[in-house]
């Protein structure tokens, strides 16, 4: 528990100044709660005692005490205010630079990373994971911190007026503090249990969202909501069990404080009547024993979400921590961007795609890579773009290893168009200008009138302020195509890999797009993979890959002489592009 305060003060960073000021600023406003209690009850002995002893009481001293408490409430009020100002917008300003922190994380790691860790466990840790820490993070802090502060103050009234009525409630205190220690044991176990249940939870309503299309095309709603509703109930039972848990200890700890309230009061009745303290002094100490332990109560729920707390920075820690791919990069800015492969091996855990690949991408050269499906083509540009790093041999652009480049400084010189295209919910002007936000707007509509699709966007309702929603949802996907070329058009990159770029687009706008794709790609260096003949059959050289090795390299024209595995692929092809519906 203690550990767990510690790591949230050190959590605060720069805003620990803020934080102890906001304990000063909690150790008075507690001052300034204690004493109107002793106040009130100072006058209340006072006028008994009057009563009781038949003078007479100054009844202006009411008015005056009703004055003083009114400007003992302000001023409690007026601390309370201060340490809010201090405290509450530090765990928001540390969430967002933490927030910001992992996502400069993820982009840095290896594409492997996410194939080991779950997109729901990635979401959990950033958005429930990070609420925790945002949420209640400092004001549980607070609680814990300002909870035993206000149990000072009182404890040191007690000890210089009745030593013994301080030694009950300095026990109770040490009681309540034991059952407290156990719960946190507890939490710090089942956080890590809690946090699964929701990673888990999350991810079952991801995977069914994504496959939602695939679910209503076999009909299969129900079965598909089935683990929905296990991670679910799951979740349901394993929150309940850790709540039933939690009852036993935190029903001590509220009996220690309460029979410690109830001892203080009796001390202090008993030395009233035997005469060792008036009754003023006796009515300040029963207030006191209803209002010592007020504040420790609900320390007990910081106690077991302490350690949630402590899971959440364990997952932040986790993704921050891991190891970048550029961990040892540099900002390089090649004078050249030929590509060479030098015996390079790669795989995907235990599946091995590339072996001893060796090639040479001249500068300012098309490249065509070809070869059947899963054979490592798309591996081979994403080792180019240093989404991973290969397990033996090294790639060079421009005569520097890729290992020697920070990925920022590697992805400045180079624009990628997928097949698979990915816009982003925001605006067509948005996704793109988001290789070049900078861009003038002259700019931006000159490349999307290269990429034909400067039309259909004027035809949209807010033009290049409409919103195409998440992914792209809202276009078709010749449209996502030309708007990620119309992005790599004003990106302007010296390198361009062209992943299938065509392969969305109508034969009616196929020879516009081969047009732009002309305009993007005239003085650089490029790496395509296709399909279509019309597509590779004018580069300089074309790669064929097989089984993970390069089966043949040379230009259409020297390929189609030999039987190889080429000629073999476009007889494939012309026969493909053949084919018709059977009537």
């Amino acid at each position: 528990m203690f550990k767990t305060v510690k790591r949230i003060i050190d959590w605060c960073g720069e805003f620990k100044g803020r934080l102890y000021l906001g304990f000063v600023m909690t150790f008075f406003s507690h001052i300034f709660t204690a004493m109107p209690l002793a106040l009130a009850a100072y006058t209340i002995g006072k006028l008994i005692e009057a009563q009781q002893s038949g003078t007479s009481f100054d009844t202006s001293w009411i008015w005056k005490s009703i004055l003083i408490q009114l400007i003992l409430v302000f001023f409690r009020f007026l601390f309370d205010y201060f340490r809010a100002r201090l405290q509450e917008p530090i765990s928001y300003q540390l969430t967002a630079r933490d927030r910001l922190a992992v996502g400069d994380a993820l982009k840095r790691v290896s594409l492997g990373y996410f194939q080991q860790v779950s997109t729901g466990n990635i979401l959990s840790s950033i958005t429930t994971g990070l609420s925790t820490l945002e949420n209640m993070g400092i004001r549980m802090i607070d609680n814990f911190v300002g909870g035993y502060l206000n149990f000072l103050v009182i404890f040191v009234c007690l000890a210089v007026c009745s030593p013994l009525t301080a030694l009950i409630a300095l026990a109770a205190a040490a009681l309540s503090l034991c059952f407290m220690l156990i719960i946190s044991h507890y939490s710090r176990i089942n956080a890590p249990i809690e946090a699964q249940a929701n990673k888990d939870m999350t991810g079952a309503v991801i995977e069914y969202a994504r496959g939602l299309s695939v679910v209503k095309s076999f009909g299969k709603a129900g079965a598909s909501m089935d683990s929905v509703t296990q991670a679910i109930d799951d979740s349901k039972n394993i929150h309940l069990k850790i709540e039933w848990g939690y009852i036993p200890c935190n029903a001590l700890h509220l009996l220690a404080l309460k029979c410690g309230s109830v001892g203080l009061a009796l001390a202090a009745s008993l030395m009233c009547l035997a005469g060792r303290m008036d009754l003023s002094m006796m009515l300040i100490f029963v207030f006191f024993s209803f209002s010592i332990f007020a504040s420790l109560e609900p320390i007990s729920d910081s106690a077991h979400t302490l350690g949630v707390i402590d899971d959440a920075m364990d997952q932040l820690d986790a993704l921050k921590g891991e190891n970048f791919i550029d961990a040892d990069g540099k900002d390089i800015r090649p004078d050249r961007y030929d590509i060479a492969f030098s015996h390079v091996d790669f795989g995907y855990d235990s599946r091995t795609v590339l072996k001893d690949v060796s090639f040479q991408i001249p500068e300012k050269t098309s490249t065509a890579i070809v070869g059947p499906s899963g054979s490592g083509k798309t591996t081979i540009c994403s080792l180019i773009a240093r989404f991973y790093d290969p397990q033996a041999g090294s790639i060079t652009v421009g005569g520097h290893d890729l290992r020697e480049f920070t990925c920022d400084s590697l992805l400045t010189n180079i624009s990628m168009v997928f097949q698979n295209v990915y816009l982003f919910n925001d605006t067509i002007r948005a996704n793109i200008c988001f290789g070049k936000p900078d861009a003038t707007e002259a700019e931006m509509i000159a490349a999307a009138k290269k990429a034909r699709c400067h039309d259909f966007i004027m035809a949209l309702p807010q033009g290049y302020d409409t919103v195409v929603g998440e992914g792209g949802g809202t276009l078709s996907g010749g449209e996502k195509q030309r708007i990620s070329i119309a992005r790599a058009i004003l990106k302007n990159a010296p390198i361009i890999i062209l992943d299938e770029a065509t392969a969305s687009i109508d034969p009616e706008n196929e020879h516009l797009i081969q047009q732009a794709i002309s305009e993007l790609t005239k003085g650089k260096t490029i790496i395509t993979i296709a399909h279509r003949l019309a597509t590779v059959q004018n580069a300089d050289q074309i790669l064929v890959v097989d089984d993970g090795r390069i089966a043949e390299a040379g230009t259409h024209e020297e390929l189609i002489r030999q039987d190889g595995v080429y000629k073999h692929f476009t007889e494939i092809r012309e026969k493909a592009e053949g084919w018709n519906i059977a009537s």
